[in-house]
């Protein structure tokens, strides 16, 4: 599975940015209520990206339905308060604790120890050292499905030229970068792929700034990598004929029919589900790092239905020709014949 059917978007009001002190007074809770089991989402990212928050606030809203935990979802906007929001939930006696990206890690080694009848999650994260007996990392090989991608652009194509917009030049995000260019490279051998940075993941007007330069440049395949951003980036494949854009979640694809031909799908609901589970029963691995790839149900390269349905008709059909080279590089990928480096370096 690669997405959840809830509609999000009318979860996006439940979930309220909180300053330090706002969270201390509005997330302490009676013993009893501890008692039940709190799991809290601090997202670090504003939700209403149609992306990675909206999916992660979904899923945790299911799983407490399913399993009847009480739940909050809170939105750490200031770094300076993280560590403040994690021992007041540590504090509440919150069971499970997840947060998100990269920028969490220092807060969590500072406050998790403290709370060892806490488990904690950390999705988008390099791998603790040394471990936390009570802290799980997780990490995506987001750059796999992101070499699918350059193959199918490098097919799709008609300029050869390829852009990559994504939100900060850091380590795994550098490495999709390279790993599309490597997957174009690997069967247009004169393809060119270009790499821009918002600066942001945020920021919608920079990412629409960008890629409508890059499409004025010749580039008619875009790969984002830059979660909210995204929405700027597909409002400028909107803009012309011919441009093509390959976001991140299937909830995009309204925003752009006639554009958004694919995404490297990259569900951290499903991954925030399944840790999630873990944690509250028998499968929990406290110290451990998980990679998350392909074969796992939260990474794959994923056809837009609806542009396969409103999109150009010659694009259509060279997307639905250069689909069994995408399958048999998938293959390739998970039976070890294709290896796709890691590079991190630009």
């Amino acid at each position: 599975m690669l997405r959840t059917p809830i509609d999000r978007r009318f979860l996006l009001r439940s979930t309220v940015g909180l300053a330090a002190f706002g969270v201390a007074g509005g997330l302490m809770l009676s013993a009893a209520r501890a008692q039940t089991g709190l799991v809290a989402l601090v997202h670090t990212q504003a939700a209403g990206d149609a992306g990675p928050v909206d999916s992660m606030i979904a899923r945790l809203k299911q799983l407490a339905e399913e399993k009847g935990f009480e739940y909050r979802a809170i939105y750490a906007q200031d770094p300076a308060t993280y560590e403040t929001i994690f021992r007041t939930l540590g504090d509440a006696g919150a069971a499970v604790i997840v947060s998100t990206f990269n920028e969490v890690a220092e807060p969590f080694k500072a406050v998790a120890p403290a709370y060892p009848d806490t488990k904690w999650i950390q999705l988008f994260a390099d791998p603790f050292e040394p471990a936390i007996p009570n802290v799980v990392t997780v990490s995506y090989d987001y750059y796999l499905g992101c070499y699918l991608s350059g193959i199918f652009a490098a097919r799709v194509s008609k300029t050869g030229k390829i852009g990559f917009i994504g939100g900060i030049s850091i380590p795994p995000i550098n490495a999709d970068f390279n790993a599309l260019k490597a997957g174009a490279q690997s069967v247009r051998p004169d393809a060119t792929v270009t790499a821009a940075f918002a600066g942001s993941f945020q920021d919608p007007a920079k990412g629409q700034e960008i890629a409508a330069q890059m499409f004025s440049d010749g580039i008619d395949y875009i790969q984002t990598d830059a979660a909210a951003t995204d929405f700027g980036i597909i409002a400028a494949a909107n803009e012309g004929e011919g441009r093509m854009v390959s976001a991140l979640d299937p909830a995009q694809f309204p925003i752009g029919p006639k554009s958004l031909i694919s995404i490297v799908g990259l569900d951290f609901g499903a991954s925030l589900y399944n840790e999630t589970t873990k944690a509250l029963g028998g499968d929990w691995a406290g110290g451990s790092h998980v990679s998350t790839g392909l074969d796992t149900g939260v990474i794959d390269f994923i056809l837009s239905p609806l542009f396969q349905e409103q999109g150009k008709a010659d694009v259509v059909a060279k997307a639905k020709e250069a689909w069994p080279e995408i399958e048999k590089a998938k293959a390739g990928i998970l039976d070890g014949s294709i290896k796709v480096p890691f590079n991190t370096a630009l």
